[in-house]
Protein backbone atom coordinates (compact mmCIF):
# COMPACT_ATOMS: atom_id res chain seq x y z
CA UNK A 1 0.00 0.00 0.00
CA UNK A 2 0.97 3.65 -0.34
CA UNK A 3 2.01 6.52 1.93
CA UNK A 4 -0.39 9.37 1.12
CA UNK A 5 -0.76 13.04 2.02
CA UNK A 6 -4.24 14.58 2.13
CA UNK A 7 -4.21 18.39 1.82
CA UNK A 8 -7.69 19.67 2.64
CA UNK A 9 -8.90 22.56 4.81
CA UNK A 10 -12.39 21.12 5.43
CA UNK A 11 -11.85 19.22 8.68
CA UNK A 12 -14.81 16.84 8.29
CA UNK A 13 -13.86 15.91 4.73
CA UNK A 14 -10.18 15.63 5.63
CA UNK A 15 -10.90 13.27 8.53
CA UNK A 16 -13.26 11.20 6.37
CA UNK A 17 -10.65 10.82 3.63
CA UNK A 18 -7.95 9.86 6.12
CA UNK A 19 -10.22 7.24 7.72
CA UNK A 20 -11.41 5.78 4.42
CA UNK A 21 -7.96 5.51 2.85
CA UNK A 22 -6.45 4.14 6.05
CA UNK A 23 -9.17 1.49 6.07
CA UNK A 24 -8.14 0.62 2.52
CA UNK A 25 -4.66 -0.14 3.85
CA UNK A 26 -2.77 3.06 3.10
CA UNK A 27 -0.63 5.05 5.53
CA UNK A 28 -2.16 8.53 5.55
CA UNK A 29 -0.98 11.93 6.77
CA UNK A 30 -2.89 15.19 6.41
CA UNK A 31 -2.41 18.94 6.26
CA UNK A 32 -5.01 21.69 6.74
CA UNK A 33 -3.27 24.33 4.60
CA UNK A 34 -0.71 24.68 1.84
CA UNK A 35 2.15 25.79 4.08
CA UNK A 36 1.81 22.73 6.35
CA UNK A 37 1.70 20.53 3.25
CA UNK A 38 5.01 21.95 2.03
CA UNK A 39 6.61 21.31 5.43
CA UNK A 40 5.47 17.67 5.38
CA UNK A 41 6.54 17.14 1.77
CA UNK A 42 10.02 18.43 2.54
CA UNK A 43 10.37 16.18 5.59
CA UNK A 44 8.70 12.94 4.44
CA UNK A 45 8.62 10.79 1.32
CA UNK A 46 5.08 10.27 0.03
CA UNK A 47 3.78 8.05 -2.77
CA UNK A 48 0.88 10.32 -3.68
CA UNK A 49 -0.96 13.53 -2.78
CA UNK A 50 -4.66 14.39 -2.79
CA UNK A 51 -4.75 18.16 -3.05
CA UNK A 52 -7.54 20.71 -2.60
CA UNK A 53 -7.08 23.96 -4.52
CA UNK A 54 -8.93 26.37 -2.23
CA UNK A 55 -6.44 26.26 0.64
CA UNK A 56 -5.57 28.92 3.23
CA UNK A 57 -2.05 30.35 3.74
CA UNK A 58 -0.68 28.91 0.48
CA UNK A 59 -3.15 28.27 -2.36
CA UNK A 60 -3.42 24.74 -3.70
CA UNK A 61 -2.35 25.75 -7.21
CA UNK A 62 0.84 27.26 -5.80
CA UNK A 63 1.45 24.05 -3.80
CA UNK A 64 1.03 22.07 -7.01
CA UNK A 65 3.58 24.22 -8.86
CA UNK A 66 5.91 23.93 -5.85
CA UNK A 67 5.60 20.12 -5.96
CA UNK A 68 6.41 20.02 -9.66
CA UNK A 69 9.56 22.09 -9.16
CA UNK A 70 10.86 19.74 -6.45
CA UNK A 71 9.11 16.36 -6.73
CA UNK A 72 8.56 15.88 -10.43
CA UNK A 73 7.42 12.26 -10.30
CA UNK A 74 5.08 12.54 -7.28
CA UNK A 75 1.48 11.66 -8.32
CA UNK A 76 -1.00 14.44 -7.50
CA UNK A 77 -4.78 14.10 -7.60
CA UNK A 78 -6.63 17.41 -7.38
CA UNK A 79 -9.87 17.24 -5.37
CA UNK A 80 -11.72 20.54 -5.54
CA UNK A 81 -15.04 22.35 -5.84
CA UNK A 82 -13.68 24.32 -8.80
CA UNK A 83 -15.48 22.53 -11.61
CA UNK A 84 -15.07 24.89 -14.57
CA UNK A 85 -13.29 23.71 -17.70
CA UNK A 86 -10.74 26.52 -17.35
CA UNK A 87 -9.98 25.40 -13.78
CA UNK A 88 -9.43 21.81 -14.93
CA UNK A 89 -7.20 22.86 -17.78
CA UNK A 90 -5.19 25.13 -15.48
CA UNK A 91 -4.75 22.38 -12.91
CA UNK A 92 -3.68 19.76 -15.44
CA UNK A 93 -1.34 22.20 -17.17
CA UNK A 94 0.21 23.05 -13.80
CA UNK A 95 1.17 19.40 -13.35
CA UNK A 96 -1.77 17.54 -11.79
CA UNK A 97 -2.03 13.88 -12.81
CA UNK A 98 -5.82 13.77 -12.37
CA UNK A 99 -8.67 16.10 -11.43
CA UNK A 100 -11.81 15.20 -9.47
CA UNK A 101 -14.51 17.69 -8.50
CA UNK A 102 -16.63 17.85 -5.35
CA UNK A 103 -19.04 16.32 -4.56
CA UNK A 104 -17.41 13.04 -5.51
CA UNK A 105 -17.88 9.30 -5.14
CA UNK A 106 -15.37 7.70 -2.78
CA UNK A 107 -15.13 4.53 -4.89
CA UNK A 108 -14.22 6.64 -7.93
CA UNK A 109 -11.59 8.57 -5.94
CA UNK A 110 -10.00 5.32 -4.75
CA UNK A 111 -10.00 3.90 -8.30
CA UNK A 112 -8.39 7.03 -9.75
CA UNK A 113 -5.82 7.06 -6.96
CA UNK A 114 -4.92 3.41 -7.53
CA UNK A 115 -4.50 4.09 -11.26
CA UNK A 116 -2.09 6.96 -10.50
CA UNK A 117 -0.09 4.83 -8.09
CA UNK A 118 0.15 1.94 -10.56
CA UNK A 119 1.41 4.20 -13.34
CA UNK A 120 3.91 5.94 -11.07
CA UNK A 121 5.64 2.60 -10.39
CA UNK A 122 6.39 1.98 -14.07
CA UNK A 123 9.69 3.50 -15.26
CA UNK A 124 8.12 4.76 -18.51
CA UNK A 125 5.79 7.00 -16.51
CA UNK A 126 8.30 8.13 -13.88
CA UNK A 127 9.64 11.61 -13.47
CA UNK A 128 13.20 12.53 -12.63
CA UNK A 129 14.55 9.70 -10.48
CA UNK A 130 17.52 10.58 -8.31
CA UNK A 131 19.25 9.78 -5.04
CA UNK A 132 21.42 12.64 -3.85
CA UNK A 133 25.05 12.40 -2.79
CA UNK A 134 25.45 11.51 0.87
CA UNK A 135 28.03 9.97 3.17
CA UNK A 136 30.83 10.53 0.67
CA UNK A 137 29.12 8.39 -2.00
CA UNK A 138 28.31 9.61 -5.49
CA UNK A 139 24.75 10.56 -6.40
CA UNK A 140 22.68 8.26 -8.61
CA UNK A 141 20.45 9.63 -11.38
CA UNK A 142 18.17 7.59 -13.63
CA UNK A 143 16.60 8.84 -16.86
CA UNK A 144 12.85 8.08 -16.66
CA UNK A 145 12.39 7.53 -20.40
CA UNK A 146 15.63 6.22 -21.91
CA UNK A 147 17.83 3.38 -20.57
CA UNK A 148 20.38 5.78 -19.09
CA UNK A 149 21.73 6.31 -15.58
CA UNK A 150 24.70 8.05 -13.96
CA UNK A 151 26.76 7.67 -10.81
CA UNK A 152 27.93 11.21 -10.21
CA UNK A 153 29.02 12.34 -13.69
CA UNK A 154 29.91 8.83 -14.85
CA UNK A 155 27.36 7.02 -17.07
CA UNK A 156 26.37 3.47 -16.16
CA UNK A 157 26.42 0.82 -18.89
CA UNK A 158 22.94 -0.70 -18.53
CA UNK A 159 20.81 -3.05 -20.58
CA UNK A 160 17.12 -2.19 -21.07
CA UNK A 161 16.09 -4.58 -18.32
CA UNK A 162 18.78 -3.44 -15.88
CA UNK A 163 17.60 0.14 -16.38
CA UNK A 164 13.93 -0.81 -15.87
CA UNK A 165 14.83 -2.68 -12.68
CA UNK A 166 16.97 0.18 -11.36
CA UNK A 167 14.33 2.83 -12.16
CA UNK A 168 11.68 0.81 -10.33
CA UNK A 169 13.91 0.34 -7.28
CA UNK A 170 14.88 4.03 -7.15
CA UNK A 171 11.24 5.13 -7.49
CA UNK A 172 10.41 2.92 -4.49
CA UNK A 173 13.55 3.46 -2.40
CA UNK A 174 13.13 2.01 1.08
CA UNK A 175 10.14 -0.11 0.02
CA UNK A 176 9.97 -3.71 -1.14
CA UNK A 177 9.44 -4.15 -4.89
CA UNK A 178 7.90 -7.52 -5.68
CA UNK A 179 9.18 -9.85 -8.38
CA UNK A 180 5.82 -9.48 -10.09
CA UNK A 181 6.26 -5.69 -10.27
CA UNK A 182 9.69 -6.09 -11.88
CA UNK A 183 8.46 -8.63 -14.43
CA UNK A 184 5.50 -6.37 -15.28
CA UNK A 185 7.88 -3.44 -15.80
CA UNK A 186 10.01 -5.58 -18.09
CA UNK A 187 7.01 -6.66 -20.14
CA UNK A 188 5.99 -3.00 -20.51
CA UNK A 189 9.27 -2.16 -22.23
CA UNK A 190 9.10 -1.65 -26.02
CA UNK A 191 10.61 -4.56 -27.88
CA UNK A 192 10.73 -6.89 -24.88
CA UNK A 193 10.79 -10.46 -26.13
CA UNK A 194 8.23 -11.56 -23.54
CA UNK A 195 10.47 -14.23 -22.08
CA UNK A 196 10.27 -12.79 -18.57
CA UNK A 197 7.27 -14.71 -17.28
CA UNK A 198 7.14 -17.68 -14.91
CA UNK A 199 10.10 -19.50 -13.44
CA UNK A 200 12.46 -18.50 -16.25
CA UNK A 201 11.75 -14.85 -15.59
CA UNK A 202 12.25 -15.32 -11.86
CA UNK A 203 15.63 -17.01 -12.42
CA UNK A 204 16.68 -14.33 -14.91
CA UNK A 205 15.77 -11.65 -12.38
CA UNK A 206 18.37 -13.00 -9.94
CA UNK A 207 21.01 -12.63 -12.65
CA UNK A 208 20.00 -9.02 -13.40
CA UNK A 209 19.99 -8.11 -9.70
CA UNK A 210 23.50 -9.54 -9.34
CA UNK A 211 24.73 -7.55 -12.36
CA UNK A 212 23.12 -4.37 -11.09
CA UNK A 213 24.72 -4.75 -7.66
CA UNK A 214 28.14 -4.89 -9.30
CA UNK A 215 27.44 -1.85 -11.50
CA UNK A 216 26.29 0.25 -8.53
CA UNK A 217 29.72 -0.40 -7.05
CA UNK A 218 30.70 2.35 -4.59
CA UNK A 219 27.37 4.19 -4.75
CA UNK A 220 26.62 3.28 -1.12
CA UNK A 221 23.36 1.64 -2.29
CA UNK A 222 22.44 -1.97 -1.62
CA UNK A 223 19.80 -4.12 -3.31
CA UNK A 224 18.61 -6.44 -0.56
CA UNK A 225 16.73 -9.65 -1.27
CA UNK A 226 13.73 -9.76 1.09
CA UNK A 227 12.92 -13.45 1.21
CA UNK A 228 9.48 -14.29 -0.14
CA UNK A 229 8.64 -10.65 -0.93
CA UNK A 230 11.06 -9.14 -3.44
CA UNK A 231 13.85 -6.57 -3.46
CA UNK A 232 14.62 -3.47 -1.43
CA UNK A 233 16.94 -0.63 -2.39
CA UNK A 234 18.56 0.82 0.73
Amino acid sequence: MAHLLIVEDDELLRDALVAQLAQAGHTVASAANGALAQVQLEATRFDGVILDLGLPVVDGMEVLRWIRRRLLALPVLILTARDGIDDRVQGLNAGADDYLTKPFNMAELEARLQALLRRSRLPAFGGSLALNERGGHRSLRVDPVQPLAWLGDEPLDLTQREWALLALLVANTGQVVSREDVLAAWQAQPGDSGGSGGAAGSNALEVYVHRLRRKLGDSGLNIRNVRGLGYLLE
